[in-house]
């Protein structure tokens, strides 16, 4: 049975995430609906490398479906851009995928991107991709504390209550904090990360930007591996799945067709 791994980008406000809910339309079971279209109306299996929640962004998620017979790989990539019409979703590429490949198991890498709109005024044409903090922030305070975070820790107090990880412990390899005028960006990258763990860390930093934590704070809750001691869990419309590795990490090949990789200078 031939697999095919797909290269995706989607809005998250149209879906209730990657996996199937019972809630609503989610990112798989569009992309399953689509190819059984390809697949003389079977049903398809597919994963990801990313199970983004209800309201977040992708631009370079990765995804595999298996399908009954050969299909040449455009010809799957547009067929199923056609049926997902008109869903705020594409498929940018479509490869057949090597022996034993597996989207999610096979990942060396992921990146992530949480953007705050820093500014009084209200987004208008970043509406649903951004989260407003409309008060000051001091970056730079963000970015010094951030790096105590950066390396191998137990981040129990950056993970969502209901996270089924078995283990907190989770190498962060990198978390850089920019600002480009009115934007404050958040770039994270790992192997992989708990649930909600970036947002976690976004709501977190942001009471570092307003003054109201220091680092030596930061450095305890990380310590206290105390969900509790964190800050809030920052909307889920400023982050985006920016693209998946599968090459030794920051080597250059974790951008492996993944055409929207940034570059390690970000």
């Amino acid at each position: 049975m031939p697999r095919y791994r797909l290269l995706v980008e989607y809005d998250g406000a149209a879906f209730v995430g990657w996996p199937r809910q019972p809630n609503g339309l989610s990112v798989q079971q569009a992309i399953e609906e689509a190819a059984s279209r390809l697949n003389g109306g079977a049903p398809v299996a597919s994963a990801a490398a990313g199970r983004t929640d209800a309201g977040v962004h992708a631009a370079g998620q990765v995804a595999q479906i298996d399908l009954g017979r050969e299909h040449p790989p455009e010809r799957v990539r547009d067929a199923l851009n056609f049926h997902t019409r008109p869903l705020p979703l594409a498929v940018l590429d479509c490869t057949r995928a090597p022996e034993g490949w597996h989207a999610r198991f096979s990942a060396t890498e992921r990146a992530y991107d949480y953007v705050i709109l820093n500014r009084r005024a209200p987004a208008a044409l970043d509406l649903g991709r951004v989260w407003h903090v409309p008060v000051p922030l001091d970056h730079g305070a963000m970015h010094r504390a951030a790096q105590l975070l950066v390396g191998r820790h137990d981040f129990s107090s950056f993970r969502a209550a209901e996270c089924q990880a078995k283990s907190a412990l989770r190498t962060l390899d990198r978390l850089a904090v920019t600002r480009e005028g009115d934007r404050i960006r958040l770039h994270a990258r790992a192997r992989s990360f708990l649930h909600h763990q970036v947002r976690n860390i976004a709501g977190t930093l942001a009471q570092v930007g307003r003054g109201r934590w220091s680092e030596a704070d930061i450095a305890a809750i990380l310590a206290a591996r105390d969900r509790r001691r964190a800050g809030e869990t920052a909307p889920p419309q400023g982050l985006t799945l920016l693209f998946v590795g599968y090459g030794p990490p920051g080597d250059g090949a974790a951008a492996d067709q993944t055409p929207n990789a940034p570059s390690t200078s970000r």
